[in-house]
């Protein structure tokens, strides 16, 4: 109990100590240690690549289903295939469904009868472009939608949560750095200073395992998925 408690207002203080130097940075009243040049600009391109990859990944869904309402039923039933690691059931298009209907009208009109005959005829041409729209969506979920969702759900989250751990660390940094420079006994500033360099050496363990993730995503010419 005692631990929790003293967990608890360890990282209150934390917190607090953060917010106080976020404030301050922004009010210009305390300095601010800037990352390396090359790792900000590896940032700035990963939040660019975020940003378009997110709106490109939202039109085409929304290309792809115009009206996701009336699909609700049919992505909710997606979601739980997924999640259970089984292949979804092809459902046929709205062209199909026409050409089906083409085809079974005609048989009760008759094949010989001129209604009957043109309905055959269209109804087969409905069935095959319901056929490739249905293969053009399929191939567009696997080898387009499902890519830009990876990076958004998987290596995004990777890049903001080592993000995330960086800029906090920079905090702790710059706010020792702040508090030794206050420090009028010999004794508190040896103690925020000894501070300051295992702040200093978790940062560059923080940089140096931020690096490779960014590196990964891209190369000189552009972004790889």
């Amino acid at each position: 109990m005692d631990f929790s408690v003293k967990k608890l207002a360890s990282d209150a203080g934390v917190f607090f100590s953060r917010a106080v130097q976020f404030t301050q940075e922004n009010l210009g009243q305390a300095e601010k240690t800037e990352l390396d040049a090359h790792f900000e600009n590896l940032l700035a391109r990963a939040d660019c690549t975020k940003n378009w990859t997110e709106k490109i990944f939202k039109q085409t869904e929304y290309l792809l289903q115009p009206n996701p309402i009336d699909h609700t039923g049919a992505r909710i039933e997606e979601f739980f295939y997924e999640k259970l690691d089984r292949k979804i059931p092809s459902r046929p298009t709205n062209a199909e469904l026409l050409g089906q209907y083409m085809q079974e009208a005609a048989k009760d009109f008759g094949p010989g009868t001129p209604y009957g005959s043109t309905l055959i005829k269209v109804g087969e041409c409905q069935q095959r472009l319901g056929g490739a729209e249905r293969e053009f969506l399929q191939t567009s979920a696997i080898s387009f939608l499902a890519p830009l969702r990876n990076f958004l759900e998987g290596d995004w989250r990777t890049i903001s949560k080592e993000r995330r751990l960086l800029e906090n660390r920079r905090l702790d940094l710059d706010a020792s750095k702040a508090r030794v420079k206050k420090a009028k006994a010999a004794e508190a500033k040896a103690a925020y200073e000894g501070e300051v360099s295992i702040i200093v050496h978790n940062t560059q363990i923080s940089v140096t395992y931020s690096l490779p993730c960014l590196f990964f995503f891209f190369l000189a010419d552009g972004v790889v998925f």
